[in-house]
């Protein structure tokens, strides 16, 4: 099952109400995945510093734990803006000259420790429970930003935990994050393939692959566009998916067009979603929704 939303303002505004519109979507999806729910929001940040959250752990320790962290930041950079909410201590800090040995310092506090975002303008917040209770925690309907994507899940392979649900940071690329509605099924021959290169992976969930894949593919300094033309040919199984960065979001659905997904598009605005409740419950019934086709892809960017 599980329920993926989108949506992207074309104006390029960074203070459209971005949250409340995926929060809303991912409210009707709430049937889909009753198990998490999460969002990754592209915001307007101060000063162009990168911004992070950082998941504390699951042992009561959430402030004794947040002080190490910001300890260990501030050998490599000044810690900023920081404070924490629920299992999240949030900071900025100028950016450092390699992200992967900031995350490596950060998780070093301890073995629950994880950065599950870092960016100049990405922030992902995601809990276990449905979307009512991220919004009571994080107020998701206050923010605002350019785009975002969300999930509400159901497990079905793998446990329920913060880390277990989605979105997914592609640990390592700043900005980068997906969300996933299928099976990958080579996600075992994939992960090896990876895990010999050094690649840390911290879920048992397929849908984590995808991350990793497509950060891989923009490594090699491919656009978005292509690294979605390849996962068409190197990821096996049913998928629809959903993946942003700080100026841009996609969409791409397997060869077999198993898992649903839908999209529309305004002048305004571009949305993507599992089924077309999401869509009239955030936005009015003008807006014209079509199936998403197998082996399609698209970007929207500013």
């Amino acid at each position: 099952m599980c329920g993926i939303a989108g949506y992207f303002d074309k104006s390029g505004d960074a203070e459209a109400p971005v949250g409340a519109a995926v929060l809303n979507m991912l409210r009707a999806l709430g049937c889909r995945g009753p198990d998490s729910a999460g969002v990754a929001l592209y915001r307007k940040q101060q000063g162009g510093d990168l911004v992070l959250r950082v998941k504390l752990g699951e042992n009561g320790r959430s402030k004794e734990r947040a002080e190490e962290v910001v300890g260990k930041v501030s050998v490599l950079s000044q810690a900023r803006n920081v404070s924490t909410t629920g299992s999240y201590l949030r900071l900025t800090l100028e950016e450092p000259a390699d992200p992967d040995a900031l995350g490596a310092t950060i998780e070093s506090v301890g073995p629950d420790v994880e950065v599950v975002s870092m960016g100049r303008r990405l922030e992902i917040v995601k809990q276990v429970g449905s979307p009512d209770r991220l919004e009571e925690t994080f107020r998701i309907s206050a923010m605002r930003g350019s785009h975002g994507i969300g999930h509400t899940r159901m497990s079905t392979e793998s446990k329920v935990d913060l880390s277990h649900s989605q979105p997914f940071w592609a640990h390592g690329y700043p900005d980068l994050a997906i969300v996933h509605n299928g099976h990958i099924t080579n996600y075992h021959k994939l992960r090896r393939r990876y895990e010999q290169k050094g690649t840390r992976f911290y879920t048992e969930n397929d849908s984590e692959i995808i991350g990793v894949y497509v950060a891989d593919e923009m490594r090699r300094r491919n656009s978005l566009e292509e690294a979605l033309a390849a996962a068409l040919v190197d990821l096996d199984g049913s998928f629809s998916c959903l993946v942003s960065t700080k100026d841009a979001m996609g969409y791409v659905k397997d060869p077999f067009a198993h898992k649903p997904l839908l999209f529309a598009e305004t002048e305004q605005c571009a949305v993507a979603g599992t089924e077309e409740v999401a869509f009239r419950a955030a936005f009015d019934d003008s807006l014209e929704v079509r199936e998403a086709g197998a082996r399609e892809f698209r970007v929207w960017r500013n």
